[in-house]
């Protein structure tokens, strides 16, 4: 019979930031038990074992055996699973179940939005402090690459174009990933905008924008960061009940290279080529047949075309 009795879950990732959070879960697992008591431990699986365990089935199972609190100890992919496993069949498992994120992976861009610290102690204390802040969380339906329809939840940002393009070469870069989450996608992006073009894509929402540009990279905002700490979304506040979207027109090499500091600072939105609006739900529809690119939170599970829906204050985050 499961067990029902509330506690706090921590849904872990031992492979994340290249496999450093396997190595330091004793360390981890002592802190968070000092300043938390007992948690259940669960271990994502690689897809490639017989009896493949991710964390969003780990985290729908954690939540129907009554834990209250879970911790995502992982990257961007990571809280992404985990945020997708506090929702089933369309609705949460149990609203009143708290996340907690404990960013041990690559990206760390999720955090940054709450000024979470990036070091492990001062991180778990503010978990245990207990405050929280009800967020919205984005859904999105769109392509997969096997040609079916597929819906994901996101917390922070959804993009597509070149940010696509450039998860899909972070994913298979583990040379640059051993400097750190921003040099990988920064190297990334620098190296797939080489060749990358702009594409015709036909963008409408319920703000009544509804326009054919060509995509450098589109980002459909929850929270402020992507990419490994460009400031992507400036003004994106979680729980305002809307998206921010940000679309980088015709963008190039040399675009990237001139302003990749107003990226990283947010100043990019004064720039001519940069359309900036607010919308509760955005239809991305592309014109030509070369695929789109989606990034969901980092990861980039397929194309357009794709619907975005904001669902606000559907989730309560412990910051």
């Amino acid at each position: 019979m499961a067990d029902f009795t509330p506690h706090v879950a921590a849904i872990v990732n031992p492979r994340s930031g290249g496999g450093r959070t396997g190595r330091g879960w004793r360390v981890i697992s002592e802190t968070l038990e000092r300043e938390l008591g007992p948690i259940r431990a669960h271990f994502t699986t690689s897809p490639s074992t017989p009896r493949y365990l991710p964390a969003m089935e780990l985290t729908r199972n954690a939540l129907k055996q009554g834990a209250q609190l879970v911790i995502a100890v992982g990257g961007d992919g990571t809280i992404n699973e985990v945020v997708n496993g506090f929702f089933e069949n369309g609705a949460p498992i149990n609203p009143h179940a708290h996340l907690a994120v404990l960013n041990t992976g690559t990206g760390g861009d999720f955090r940054k939005t709450f000024d979470l610290p990036e070091d492990l102690e001062p991180c778990i204390a503010r978990i245990a402090e207990g405050t929280t802040r009800t967020i919205d969380i984005g859904r999105v339906t769109f392509v997969a690459d096997d040609g079916k329809e597929a819906m994901r939840y996101f917390d922070n940002i959804a993009s597509f174009g070149l940010s696509g393009a450039v998860d899909r070469a972070v994913n298979r870069a583990n040379i640059s990933k051993m400097f750190g989450g921003s040099f990988a996608f920064l190297w990334a992006t620098l190296t797939t905008a080489l060749l990358y073009k702009s594409q015709p894509v036909r963008l409408t929402a319920d703000s009544g924008f509804d326009e054919i540009l060509n995509i450098g990279t589109a980002a459909v905002a929850n929270g402020r960061f992507f990419g490994g700490g460009m400031m992507i979304a400036p003004k994106a506040e979680p729980d305002s009940g809307c998206f921010d979207i940000v679309i980088m027109r015709d963008t190039k090499l040399r675009d990237l290279v001139s302003g990749s500091r107003a990226l990283y600072d947010g100043t990019h939105l004064d720039d001519p080529k940069i359309i900036h609006f607010r919308a509760k739900t955005l239809t991305a529809t592309p014109l030509d047949d070369k695929p789109v690119l989606l990034d969901i939170d980092g990861e980039a599970p397929g194309r357009l075309p794709a619907r975005f829906d904001i669902l606000p204050s559907v989730l309560t985050l412990r910051c």
